[in-house]
């Protein structure tokens, strides 16, 4: 009886923890889901064409965003968290205050970014650096939340539960300051906000990057680049839109080993169907034996639709 009394009392218990296990992967799965469909969704939709809203209006719709996103970290802070989903929990909170913290700096600069002058430009390059802590959130998510549940839920083996995702930043080309004035139709990311759009088709598409002789080639090859201190990108690109554009920028950074390097120069003009061609310098040294990815992106302007040729992703290994 004793025997039979001390199995059945352990059957109770273990069969409580793996409740408590899926309760709270249930729990955090809702939360990812309201953080990506109220949350995530809606504050892109506005970035992405803010329309003829004005400042004041953007800026409290993001605030009215970044009030759900606090709730929705509030409520993570007060989950039934069982022991062994401790790490797990820790990593689900820290995602969702990077994407709380993200909001109110975009909604702090958001007026500015979409005014005029220097002001806008500074914004808008303070609000595409806030994306990281968005792109940050999505990789805890995938790389800590979801592996910690879901080896958690297998070493008790809890089967049959599905473990939510959450990718809250859309694109990568939200890093790019150059991509996030075009959205929003700032002075900062190309053109100007003087006035209306014209009418007819605005737009660049890239042709070629190159350094000295050598032209990039993407999707995989790996481009072998001479080191020098100061190594010059040759940015050629066409005007494929029926209007001339002014201001004009083009960004080259280098990733993937040691700080990021980013170069951003800005053309004054480009004509209606023609070609355009800048030099970009890098301002420091790349690091020379170790492959980078070197991100090469035109702004889009006011008016433009169609921004996906408007950068290519390059492997690259600078050789001595």
């Amino acid at each position: 009886m004793l025997i039979l009394l001390v199995v059945g009392i352990n059957a109770c218990r273990n069969s409580a923890k793996k409740n408590s296990l899926r309760d709270y992967n249930r729990d955090v799965g809702t939360l990812a889901t309201q953080s990506d469909t109220d949350v995530s969704k809606p504050f892109f939709a506005l970035m992405g064409n803010p329309g003829n809203k004005s400042p004041v209006v953007v800026e409290s719709q993001i605030n009215q965003y970044r009030v759900v996103a606090e709730d929705i970290a509030d409520r993570a802070k007060g989950l039934s968290t069982p022991d062994d989903m401790t790490g797990a929990q820790r990593n689900v909170v820290t995602a969702l205050n990077l994407r709380v913290e993200g909001l109110q700096k975009i909604a702090d600069n958001i007026r500015a970014a979409l005014s005029t002058g220097n002001q806008a430009d500074q914004a808008v390059n303070t609000i595409a650096g806030e994306m990281q802590n968005f792109l940050a959130s999505d990789v805890l998510w995938s790389q800590r939340v979801v592996p910690l549940i879901s080896e958690t839920l297998s070493g008790n083996e809890v089967t049959g539960q599905n473990i939510q995702s959450s990718k809250f930043l859309p694109t990568l080309s939200w890093l790019d300051p150059a991509y996030v004035g075009g959205r929003l139709g700032a002075s900062g990311g190309g053109g100007s906000k003087t006035g209306p759009t014209a009418p007819g088709t605005h737009g660049h598409g890239l042709q070629s990057v190159s350094v000295g002789t050598l032209t990039l080639q993407p999707g995989g090859a790996v481009n072998r680049i001479p080191a020098s201190r100061n190594p010059t990108f040759t940015v050629k690109f066409q005007n494929q839109g029926e209007n001339d554009e002014r201001d004009v920028p083009v960004t080259v950074t280098v990733t993937g080993a040691g700080k990021p390097i980013k170069v951003r120069k800005t053309v004054d003009k480009t004509t209606a169907g023609q070609p355009a061609q800048v030099d970009v310098p890098l301002s420091t040294a790349p690091p020379a034996g170790t492959p980078v990815q070197i991100a090469v992106a035109v702004g889009a302007v006011p008016g433009e639709k169609t921004v996906d040729n408007n950068k290519q992703t390059y492997t690259a290994l600078f050789t001595r």
